[in-house]
């Protein structure tokens, strides 16, 4: 999904050198490079769809598990998170001895994933119940 525009953020300019270069005719470079760049924002919204077509199929298991994996885990980094920045901090005010939990780099990526996975698709849930006509 962001990959795709991460990749024409890199390359972009590179690319546009390169037709600038290689294409006299500044009409047909314009238009070369929105329909490179429509091309990605294309793969992005597919790849996104597909992202949130998975979430719902798991919110709308019969089991608990699949239902529940992915807010059970949100639940554990927001935990870390607090315990780290909220519940340390006073306990150590207090002079309670208490270390950090290890908080590994791509948790933060996780916790941004998990959460923007979560909102989208609580909306695409609330669409669909709208859509259909049921609250």
């Amino acid at each position: 999904m962001e990959i795709l525009t991460k990749i024409w953020g890199m390359l972009g300019g590179g690319v546009e050198d390169v037709l600038n270069k290689e294409i006299t005719d500044k009409n047909l470079v314009a238009r070369l490079k929105a329909g490179l760049q429509l091309a990605v924002l294309s793969a992005d919204t597919s790849a996104l769809g597909d992202q949130a077509s998975i979430i719902e199929a798991e919110a709308k298991s019969e089991s608990w598990l699949t239902c529940n994996w992915r807010p059970l885990t949100m639940m554990v980094f927001v935990s870390i998170i607090a315990f780290n920045f909220i519940i340390g901090p006073v306990l150590r005010m207090f002079h309670v001895p208490v270390g950090d939990l290890p908080t590994p780099p791509d948790l933060w990526d996780l916790l941004k994933l998990g959460i923007g996975g979560y909102v989208a698709g609580r909306s695409i849930e609330k669409a669909a119940a709208a859509w259909k006509g049921t609250p």
